[in-house]
């Protein structure tokens, strides 16, 4: 279970869809034989499907390590991150420092795909990644197949999630803009993208 400041909540599955969209990347939690395990592997929205899901794979033998026995495991989506001084606030208002980030801890019940459906979503992640170089090398069936007998498939429902935005949307409004300016300067935390993020965290609270 996540603890969570209700500052930093935001529940609407469409934020957990962004999220995935554009950080593609879990850590893939579950519990097998009293020990926990945890494999980071790259995940894809099913936008085939209604409802919230992820396609992934793992390598063999994590599918030993793991069970998928049919028990639920955890999925954390970690997004944008980054330090907070307080010297960013205003005088007088908080002395401690922070880091910002967003990450959604989702839940669900991995189903196994058979090695056919595998080859596509294989397919389908080369694809996604290699569609940005100059000169993309994808998945060649005729090579790519032997690759995926490497692999498990695997659909993941996610049943249930929890999120934390964590973007100072619990500090002042003239402290929050600091931030956002701050980040945007030159220097050692510049980071313009977490400032994006929390202007969009801002939005969507009506800010």
């Amino acid at each position: 279970m996540m603890l969570r400041n209700p500052h930093h909540v935001d529940d609407d599955p469409e934020m957990v869809r962004e999220l995935i969209r554009e950080f593609p990347w879990a850590i893939i939690v579950s519990t097998h034989d009293g020990s926990m395990v945890a494999s980071h592997y790259p995940v894809l929205l099913d936008e085939d499907s209604d409802d919230l899901a992820v396609v992934t794979h793992v390598g063999r033998p994590d599918d030993k390590y793991h069970g998928f026995d049919g028990s639920e495991v955890l999925l954390i989506i970690q997004g944008r991150h980054g330090y907070i001084s307080p010297s960013w606030y205003e005088p007088g208002t908080s002395p401690a420092p922070t880091w910002n980030f967003s990450v959604v801890h989702a839940y669900g019940v991995p189903e196994i795909v058979d090695p056919e459906d595998n080859f596509r979503v294989l397919t389908r992640l080369v694809a996604h990644f290699e569609q940005h170089v100059d000169d993309p090398m994808y998945l060649d069936p005729e090579k790519g197949r032997p690759l995926s007998r490497g692999t498990v498939g695997l659909r993941i429902p996610i049943t249930r999630f929890q999120t934390q935005i964590k973007m100072s949307l619990d500090k002042d409004p003239v402290s929050r803009q600091n931030v956002i300016d701050h980040l945007r300067q030159p220097g050692r935390y510049q980071d313009p993208a977490l400032a994006d993020d929390m202007e969009r965290a801002r939005a969507r609270r009506g800010e």
